[in-house]
């Protein structure tokens, strides 16, 4: 019998020059102070997001002050250093504006700016305390910049242990945003690499939930919709970035997987990478899903999974191809040919510092830290498995 629950209590606005419409709002949090989180590499100032961001929020008698340290990876001593301030400034809602590691970092920020402790207490894997937040998080508003985690749209954070390989992803009802801002034309200028690497981390959020065992009949609409948009239009959109069309329809595919994750689940193939890049921290997110990715999905396709074979047709519809393989293996075909068509079919894990020998220890990390997803991936893994896997991907 079908038994699902659906909840996303965010609203979005979605569609090119709504960034404007900050200014405007009346869905903007109460409070007249803001933080506002960017990410540390000053493209948020050179942009000019920053000042057009802090502009409309004075738009609203709203002051903000600026935390500017956030990594491609966030860690928990910036999680706590910004939290700490929010609390000394009395700061009434946290604004994150940038890619999906500085909305992660806002929405964990907002929680500690109202909780006690380490945030490492709320943790439930690595050397987590499963503790429960007493309080909600400070309201949160996100801005992405770039279309790829679809973190505006659900209440997961992924954060890395400060000092350790522990990366672990978390969330609760208050980490959801209260209002997310979803404007491509703050992405038109985000590189070929970058948006190569977001937009795979969408793809991958989106084929992930239609297989996790938690799926259910919307989070399949949303993730064939984004499987279909990304497949089409990433490529275009790394040939040429300023295409407004590819970058509106990648923003949706972005946002639209985001939802898949509210109502559905990523599964382990996440669970492999956080441990991937939990050990090289310079290691881009969706870099290290594309490269697990034909290792890991060649391994669910031995095992005779139909919804893979649906994904790979709604790629192959996409592509205007006709597969070459039939069942599970045409989505692993059609993932080959996606990624060669962005340009990514040379990169090797050594590439980004991984050395062979690590695997035992990163298997061994992927269970500990994240093993709640294998718990829904349609098939048991056991830790040998996951050595294949990554031995395959080394390969």
């Amino acid at each position: 019998m079908m038994q699902f629950t659906f909840n996303i209590p965010t609203r979005i606005e979605f569609g090119p020059g709504k960034l404007e419409e900050l200014g405007t709002t009346e869905h903007l949090p109460e409070g007249k102070k803001a933080m506002i989180v960017i990410g540390e590499s000053g493209v948020m100032l050179k942009m000019g997001y920053l000042s057009r961001v802090q502009g409309l929020l004075s738009k609203h008698g709203v002051a903000s002050i600026v935390y500017d340290k956030i990594q491609p990876n966030p860690v928990s001593d910036h999680v706590a250093e910004a939290a700490a301030i929010c609390r000394e400034e009395a700061v009434d809602f946290v604004v994150g504006l940038g890619g999906g590691s500085t909305i992660d970092a806002s929405k964990s920020i907002a929680l500690m700016a109202a909780n006690e402790g380490e945030y490492w207490d709320y943790m439930h894997g690595g050397t987590g305390k499963v503790k429960t937040p007493e309080k909600a998080a400070l309201p949160i508003v996100a801005i992405p910049t770039t279309a790829g985690t679809g973190t505006e749209a659900d209440p997961w954070t992924v954060i890395t242990k400060s000092g350790s390989d522990e990366k672990i992803g978390w969330g609760n009802q208050s980490t959801f945003p209260k209002l997310s801002i979803v404007d491509p034309e703050l992405m038109l200028s985000v590189p070929q690499n970058q948006t190569a690497f977001t937009g795979m981390d969408a793809f991958f959020h989106a084929v992930e939930c239609y297989l996790a065992t938690v799926h259910q009949p919307t989070s399949d609409l949303l993730a064939l919709e984004a499987v279909h948009l990304i497949t089409h239009y990433l490529p275009l959109a790394v040939e040429e970035g300023k295409d407004i069309e590819a970058r509106t329809a990648l923003a949706w595919a972005s946002t639209a997987a985001g939802m898949c994750e509210s109502l559905s689940s990523c599964i382990s193939h996440h669970s492999l990478e956080h441990a991937l890049s939990g050990f090289h921290p310079e290691l881009p997110h969706g870099a290290g899903l594309i490269l697990l990715s034909k290792a890991y999905f060649g391994f669910l396709a031995e095992k005779d999974n139909d919804r893979l074979e649906d994904l790979g047709l709604t790629m192959a519809d996409s592509m205007g191809m006709e597969p070459q393989n039939e069942g599970p293996m045409c989505f692993v075909e059609m993932l080959g040919e996606l990624i060669d068509n962005i340009g990514m079919g040379d990169m090797k894990l050594s590439d980004f510092g991984v050395k062979r020998e690590e695997i035992p220890a990163l298997a061994e990390n992927a269970i500990a830290t994240m093993g709640g997803l294998f718990e829904i991936t349609p098939y048991e893994m056991t830790r040998e498995d996951v050595i294949r896997i990554y031995e395959d991907a080394y390969a």
